[in-house]
């Protein structure tokens, strides 16, 4: 069972500000329809890692993108990734999982760290299923 009031998301991005802020010039921010990292513009500037509508879920994976990304990837926006949007033809869709498939191992040992469900992401809703 899952205790969905242990961390909070309050908590995750004190915790991400706390160890990563000073030291990476990056922080966790909540933003709107969809997740971006955007690397800081100038000397002052923070790096953000931006997790979509203030979901919890959201957060945790973006986390593992940036975990994952290392100190040239972190240079660019979106770490440089590719997105095509919902619709994704099979072989497009292939090759989207294929780059999902380490930033969501990550997430799913976040989830479980923080007590809190993990569910695998197609991001393709709009794609016919066989």
């Amino acid at each position: 069972m899952h205790d969905e009031t242990r961390w909070t998301l309050a908590d995750i991005i004190a915790l991400f500000d706390g160890v990563f802020a000073e030291r990476y010039r990056t922080r966790l921010t909540r933003g709107g329809d969809e997740p971006l990292y955007q690397p800081a513009s100038g000397d002052d500037d923070y790096h953000q890692v931006i997790f979509a509508h203030g979901f919890y879920a959201s957060a945790l994976h973006e986390i593992s993108h940036w975990c994952i990304a290392g100190e040239q990837r972190r240079q660019l926006e979106d770490y440089g990734y590719w997105y095509l949007p919902d619709g994704r033809d099979a072989q497009q869709q292939g090759a989207f999982e294929a780059a999902e498939i380490a930033p969501q191992a990550l997430e799913s040992l976040f989830c479980e760290a923080s007590q809190r469900p993990f569910h695998v992401s197609v991001d393709n809703l709009g794609a016919r299923q066989k």
